[in-house]
């Protein structure tokens, strides 16, 4: 993902744009709020814009984007997200992340970026206590600060 100024950010194609804020989180209803509220005076603006509550079915389909923790994927935003991760968690992770799923129904999503591994497994563990409906509502939001993470890192300024 290319860094953008912000008066490029502003001005860019929709079309083109919307494909940079898709790689940022896959909902659609969130890219197209994003590019409404153009022109933007700053980052800070930007970003309170594309902080929003996301639907179920918005947080289903985006989950489909993201590797689970542990399994790092070849390249990509996640890739660098989840470098907090070593191997030695590899199979600690494997077996959390089949525990979580068995329970929710969907991969343990968390803004990894900065945080390592002990602390990324005590979260899942932590969450397992949530019922289906609350641990959907946390992903979600989870997906939010992702992308605000990769919308920060995509517009300078």
């Amino acid at each position: 993902m290319t860094e953008l100024s912000m008066a490029e950010f502003n001005s860019a194609d929709s079309r083109e744009l919307r494909e940079t804020l898709t790689g940022c989180l896959a909902v659609p209803r969130w890219a197209e709020r994003v590019l409404a509220g153009r022109p933007y005076p700053d980052k800070a603006a930007l970003l309170a814009a594309a902080d929003l509550v996301l639907q179920p079915d918005e947080i289903h389909a985006a989950m489909a984007a993201h590797p689970r923790i542990g399994e790092k994927p070849a390249s990509g935003a996640a890739n660098t997200e989840q470098s907090g991760v070593d191997e030695s968690d590899a199979k600690l992770f494997r077996e959390a992340n089949i525990e979580y799923e068995n329970r929710f129904g969907h991969v343990f999503l968390v803004r990894a970026s900065g945080r390592g591994g002990s602390e990324l497994l005590a979260l899942l563990r932590a969450r397992m206590a949530n019922d289906p409906e609350t641990e959907l509502a946390v992903a979600g939001e989870e997906l939010i600060k992702i992308a605000l993470l990769r919308l920060e890192k995509a517009v300078a300024g």
